[in-house]
């Protein structure tokens, strides 16, 4: 053997090839095995990848192929997720297909990812844009009608002016922006489809049983945003056949309700607007749709209103109070109307003050005057000026005004959600199309199942103003109805992608099956997924899509579990310059280049010692650097052909080796379950040093020096695993090094045998003991009052304190 250097040009390419041919990673379902589903979050094809994705990517691949060495059987799939806007704006821009563009990116990544040492299963590779997968997406939407989650209705919708299409209020950045183009987001009125995801929201808020971290859960509770109170309705002044149903979590206010306001895109505006308001409202109607939500519910922002000329009547209090409409209510939440109690709700006490309006107190607060409040109170207190409510808690008033309004049927105890039910439709070409017809004798007609998929139209012109070819492609939308046989149109719209994204991880597990969407006996092997890694970014929208999704399927009997993901772990992000990395911005790292000079090996470990997973870190040029050194010193003290020492083997020497590698093993088993990546590395360095140090010793070429060598690559292989397979086979040891066993490690070879213990008189250094490793506090104080050195202090002195750190340091103080 010689110490030539590592070439990664040569080793990488020649271990891809021999993994590819060999179908190492391909895994069928076995029953000798448990299995063990490791997902990280598939990419959209927007180009090359840069080494963001790859900090996304590696790491999670390490796990994996550790999992794969401790036994079980891995499916590591990837796909792409392909359908979206991106391409569509290409198309336009370019005069590129879509489906072009996409594969044309598709080839690029997917060159990119194998050239990682990436241990994906890539028969399993899922493309969302390709007819065989988009027909299973219409099936399941059609799943999802038949069971009445799926539903067309009329609705205000978030709606970018340059993207042309409809948002989903997640798809709305917080600044009010289209998170796409940063253009500002307005409304439009528009039949659009929805699945039922509220219904499902109770179940969402329960996360028993899933190893999911703390900041997702709350991120999706207060998404979810559960609410309890009441919901009541109090009858319109010279409209007898029409109430105003609104809900409130704070009943015990009720008496306080001085007007009503109503959201400007309410229903009831129109009916109820009269005749010398009517223009002054409409004005204020068109300004408010114009606003997104953001802007309106800022609260630095001064509110504004119009009084309707109506009036509704307050039936607890008895009194008659002004209707208005101002922006500062949504017409999304809850009913879009709220009962205006301006004593004790800061938004209501601001308008109340600007326009005039009455704030009586129903609530007092600990100690009140009887005085005017200066700011609202939103604190519990006690019921004042509420009829017969007068004295009581806060709490006990909201249950006592719910019985009252139920016994006297004009209201009930209620639940309501922030969470809204999902809008799907997209006004744009390039997703999958909804399956449904519209027809005048039959209205809204399913596509039956025997004719998926409805094909997008290869020839669709892509008008420069961002609309839907999909509207002018006249094959694509004329049709005859799979009912009556009459003339229908076809739905033009398309879905949204995260719709593809909501089941993929079901796909995978039988990628070619056609008779549905999954293999049912396939999916109950391998799902739900054991670990699933991405963005928290993902939190609101794809996470708790997939969650809904999988619930919904389950109800069907699709499946038979509730959860898609039983663990899930968010990565950080790797930035340069103290910025995320974006196209946009100019500031990407090309991996490309790196792995040309110094091997996917060296960027992988980068990627992992940067920093914890979890944080991310800063990308370093001279950082990556450090990790090629480490792979050169690994490399020649595995294949080194020095002479052995000619020294007797010394069993404290062995002892001492075998101790440290078996600590070795523990930390890095441990590190690695935990995707604590950095510390693993760590531990793996020094261990490399300390078997650079004894290679001078005793144990050279022993067998348990070729023992602790063959730990360090087994330990090494799933982060660097060219390097790893290359050293051994050049090592005489049966391929492949990743189908091996991971090393155990014993407890008993843990412990250090002896320790060192740091004397300190007055808080100086005179002595140190070298005892069992086991000696107690006692004995460790008996040693110590005997020692030659700290006897020479007693004399003459009184000994006034005894501090022993356990495993470190005794400090004695003498006087």
């Amino acid at each position: 053997m010689t110490r030539d250097r590592y070439n990664p040009t040569e080793v990488e390419p020649k271990w891809q090839k021999r993994w590819a041919a060999d179908k190492l990673y391909q895994v069928i379902e076995r029953a000798d095995k448990p299995k063990w589903y490791a997902l990280t979050m598939f990419p959209y094809p927007s180009g090359d990848l840069h080494i963001g994705h790859w900090f996304a990517m590696a790491p999670s691949d390490v796990q994996a192929r550790f999992r794969r060495m401790e036994g079980y059987n891995v499916m590591h799939p990837m796909g792409f997720d392909a359908f979206g806007l991106p391409a569509e704006n290409a198309a336009i821009k370019r005069g590129v297909h879509p489906y072009e563009w996409t594969f044309q990116n598709i080839e690029r990544m997917r060159g990119q990812l194998q050239s990682m040492g990436s241990s994906y299963d890539w028969s399993r590779e899922i493309v969302t844009c390709v007819p065989e997968y988009y027909r299973w997406t219409q099936w399941l939407f059609l799943k999802l009608y038949e069971a009445g989650l799926a539903y067309r209705a009329l609705a205000p919708a978030n709606w970018c002016p340059r993207c042309q299409t409809v948002l989903a209020n997640e798809q709305v950045g917080g600044d009010g922006q289209c998170e796409r183009c940063e253009t500002p987001v307005t409304k439009r009125n528009l039949e659009q489809w929805f699945l039922r995801i509220t219904r499902y929201a109770e179940e969402l808020l329960n996360f028993d049983g899933l190893e999911w971290p703390e900041r997702v859960k709350i991120m999706q509770t207060n998404w979810i945003g559960r609410s309890e109170g009441a919901e009541l309705a109090f009858p319109l002044e010279g409209h007898p056949d029409l109430e105003l149903r609104f809900f409130t979590t704070r009943p015990d206010t009720v008496f306080g309700a001085t007007f009503m306001v109503l959201a400007p895109e309410h229903p009831l505006v129109q009916q109820i607007t009269t005749p010398d308001q009517r223009a002054e409202v409409e004005e204020y109607v068109d300004k408010a749709i114009h606003e997104s939500e953001i802007e309106r519910l800022a609260t630095d922002r001064e509110k504004t209103g119009v009084f309707t000329g109506a009036y509704a009547r307050n039936v607890f209090s008895g009194a008659q109070i002004p209707i208005w409409i101002a922006d500062y209510v949504l017409a999304g939440y809850g009913t879009g109307a709220i009962m205006a109690v301006p004593a004790h709700d800061t938004r209501d006490f601001a308008f109340a003050r600007k326009y005039g309006l009455p704030i009586p107190v129903v609530i007092a607060p600990p100690d009140w005057d009887g005085q005017e409040l200066t700011e609202a109170y939103t604190s519990s207190g006690t019921m004042v000026n509420s009829g017969p409510f007068d004295g009581l808690p806060s709490d006990q008033g909201k249950r006592a005004v719910i019985e009252a309004a139920e016994s006297r049927s004009i209201g009930t105890a209620a639940v309501t959600y922030r969470l809204r039910d999902w809008l799907i439709s997209r006004q744009r070409y390039w997703g999958a199309p909804i399956p449904v017809v519209y027809c005048d004798k039959c209205g809204i007609v399913p596509v039956p199942e025997d004719d998926l998929p409805v094909l997008l139209p290869p020839d669709a012109e892509f008008l420069p103003t961002g609309e839907s070819p999909l509207k002018y492609h006249q094959a694509f939308l004329n049709t005859t109805c799979p009912t009556c046989g009459g003339p229908a149109r076809r739905e033009t719209d398309t879905m949204d992608t995260f719709i593809c994204s909501s089941w993929y991880f079901l796909r995978y597990a039988s990628p070619d099956f056609d008779r549905s969407a999954f293999d049912p006996e396939k999916v109950d092997y391998w799902l739900p997924v054991d670990q699933y890694t991405g963005g928290v970014e993902h939190a609101c929208m794809h996470l708790l899509y997939a969650r809904f999704f999988t619930k919904a399927l389950r109800d069907m009997g699709l499946v038979r579990f509730g959860e898609p993901f039983t663990r899930l772990f968010n990565q950080g992000t790797i930035v340069t310059g103290g910025r995320k990395m974006s196209k946009s911005r100019g500031n990407v790292v090309n991996p490309d280049d790196y792995v040309r000079k110094m091997g996917a090996d060296a960027v992988r470990m980068y990627l992992m010692f940067v920093g914890p997973w979890e944080q991310g870190g800063e990308w370093s040029d001279s950082g990556i650097g450090g990790m090629q050194r480490f792979l050169n010193r690994v490399w020649s003290l595995v294949l080194s052909d020095d002479a052995a020492p000619t020294a007797a083997q010394d069993e404290a020497d062995l002892r001492e080796l075998r101790r440290i590698m078996h600590r070795t093993i523990k930390k890095v088993t441990e590190d690695i379950s935990t995707f604590q990546f950095n510390t693993m590395l760590a531990a793996l360095m020094e261990y490399t040093n300390y078997l650079v140090k004894a290679r001078e010793s005793s144990v050279y070429r022993t067998p348990a020096w070729s023992e602790a060598i063959e730990a360090l690559l087994l330990m090494l292989a799933p982060s660097v695993p060219h390097v790893a397979e290359e050293l051994w086979e050049r090592t005489g040891r049966p391929y492949s090094i990743h189908n091996q066993p991971w090393p155990r490690w014993e407890e008993t070879q843990v412990a250090a045998e002896t320790m060192t213990v740091v004397i300190q008189i007055n808080g100086k250094v005179r002595d140190k003991l070298v005892i069992p490793a086991e000696t107690g506090e006692e004995e460790i104080r008996k040693l110590t009052l005997e020692r030659e050195r700290v006897r020479e202090f007693l004399n003459g002195g009184t000994l006034q304190k005894f501090f022993y750190v356990p495993g470190r340091l005794v400090n004695l103080v003498i006087r």
